[in-house]
């Protein structure tokens, strides 16, 4: 694994065009299928970046922001934003575009998580990845703060010892010693 990885080398750019089928009855795209293809294209990056088998072990807050009507083209660009010892964080922007319209707005952002795996399933380590622009390393900078976050909302690490979030938590002058 001494070869290096950059967030380049994990860029996914996956197009969904939305049909009946992946509709509601409002003609809007189902919140599951949506995540559907999240889940997707998140994977194969996070399977770019280490060439291993992976599977999703959490997915970050994700929101609609609006419907996506049916007929819409759906763009989904996702990519590798920080690995740790077998895990890997991976961000996903998902664009829609109204063609009839010539629109293209954001719809929703968000992190998820997987871990590589052997054939057996047990964990293993993953290659670090490398930033290279002041974009990917502002990326690669938060992720340690909201990996400590999804360990601490999964009752995994206890507050204090997240580190990286203390300053959220706590001014300054609380963490002097008396």
């Amino acid at each position: 694994m001494s070869k290096k990885k950059f967030v380049k080398d994990s860029m996914v750019n996956m197009t969904e065009f939305v049909l009946p089928n992946d509709t509601n009855t409002l003609n809007n795209l189902m919140g599951g299928r949506m995540m559907h293809f999240m889940d997707i294209a998140a994977a194969i990056s996070a399977q770019k970046h280490c060439n291993r088998i992976v599977v999703t072990a959490s997915v970050d807050h994700v929101s609609f922001k609006k419907g996506i009507s049916l007929g819409s083209v759906v763009t989904l660009r996702s990519f590798v934003t920080r690995s740790f010892n077998s895990s890997m964080e991976v961000r996903i922007e998902v664009w829609v575009e109204d063609l009839t319209r010539n629109t293209k707005e954001k719809s929703n952002e968000a992190y998820f998580t997987f871990v590589a795996v052997d054939q057996n399933g047990n964990p293993i380590n993953v290659p670090p990845i490398h930033p290279e622009t002041d974009v990917e390393k502002a990326y690669y900078e938060g992720a340690l703060r909201r990996r400590q976050l999804r360990l601490i909302l999964d009752g995994k690490m206890e507050p204090e010892d997240a580190d990286e979030l203390k300053a959220i938590f706590y001014d300054a002058k609380d963490t002097k010693d008396s």
